[in-house]
């Protein structure tokens, strides 16, 4: 294809013409809002270190879910915060925590209109902040972590949860939890592994969010290596393995690679989650002037997009719908 005669220029001249031949698009329906309900607050609570995220009470928390449907968001996932915390995180499987009340809430207005999923994990919900119950050496006991998971997911699916994605990085965690939902008779409900969840430095703005800083320690004995790509292969595997329907790479931006090559290996649905850190940094440069941050967020998120994920969880969900594809 020799110059002159070919003139790659030719289709980006116009936006219509660039919108006409773009490659990849950011479907509304394939966004996931993250909302975060809380117990004991009135309204919403702004999140410091997330600019246009808060934490909700149930009745805000189903006005933005509504917000979410009418853009054609496509989900939101709920993250839970108790009145009260033990070491156990027993307040996961309580039905009446915040996580069921928002769910009962959003399927009696909004019915089928939009999918709700619901985080499983007990960091919001123990008291030292980590996944699950701990030993003496202050390590997450895996098999008793995984326990509390399958209890949780069964109070969320009772309380009409269409999606649980468990985040613990506890091994054998989603047979665990596929087994214990169909013979609790919630066969129909969907499981997203977070399959290859890094221990990332882009997760600091969450702790505010979800109130789930550590005590002591880090998740550095379950999360992944951030050095690890090959054994992202293996753990993505071991989770269709078990049962789940769609798998997840968390967090995005910094593992496209790794999206990459569960799109590439895998022929189950891949979400990616642009996470706190990296919504926030976004937010932080743009208020500072050193970037357009709708322009900037807007690509980011294609780039996850790029890589191969059908589903992207992002903050920015309702704003991404709201603004066309240029």
């Amino acid at each position: 294809m020799p110059f002159p005669e070919t003139r790659l220029r030719r289709l980006r001249r116009t936006p219509a013409l660039r919108r006409a031949f773009a490659e990849t698009r950011i479907d509304p329906a394939g966004l996931v809002l993250p909302i975060f309900v809380k117990d004991g607050v009135e309204g919403e609570v702004p999140i410091s270190s997330m600019p246009g995220v808060a934490q909700h009470d149930v009745d805000s928390a189903l006005a933005l879910a509504r917000r979410a449907a009418d853009v054609g968001v496509g989900g939101v996932i709920l993250f839970g915060i108790p009145a009260t915390k033990d070491a156990d995180g027993t307040g996961g499987w309580d039905p009446q925590g915040p996580v069921p009340r928002a769910a009962r809430a959003m399927k009696d207005a909004l019915g089928d209109d939009l999918v709700v999923w619901a985080d499983v994990c007990q960091c919001e919900y123990t008291d030292h902040g980590h996944c699950g119950p701990l030993d003496a050496r202050g390590q997450v006991v895996n098999d008793a972590a995984v326990e509390a998971y399958v209890r949780d997911a069964l109070t969320y699916a009772d309380a009409g949860i269409d999606v649980v994605a468990p985040s613990g990085m506890m091994d054998g965690q989603v047979a665990a939890i596929r087994a214990g939902l169909d013979a609790g008779g919630f066969g129909e409900v969907v499981v997203v592994a977070y399959a290859a969840k890094y221990a990332s430095a882009f997760y600091g703005p969450f702790r505010e969010a979800a109130e789930s800083t550590m005590v002591d320690g880090d998740r550095a004995g379950h999360q992944m290596d951030p050095a690890n790509r090959r054994e992202a292969l293996l753990e993505l595997a071991a989770d269709v393995d078990e049962g789940a329907d769609v798998l997840m790479v968390k967090p995005a931006l910094a593992y496209l690679d790794v999206i990459a090559d569960a799109r590439v290996s895998f022929d189950v649905p891949v979400a990616a989650y642009q996470v706190s850190g990296e919504y926030a940094m976004l937010h932080a440069a743009a208020e500072r002037g050193w970037l357009d941050g709708p322009r900037a967020m807007r690509e980011a998120v294609v780039s996850i997009r790029r890589a191969g994920a059908d589903l992207v969880l992002t903050y920015a969900a309702v704003e991404l719908a709201t603004t066309a594809d240029a």
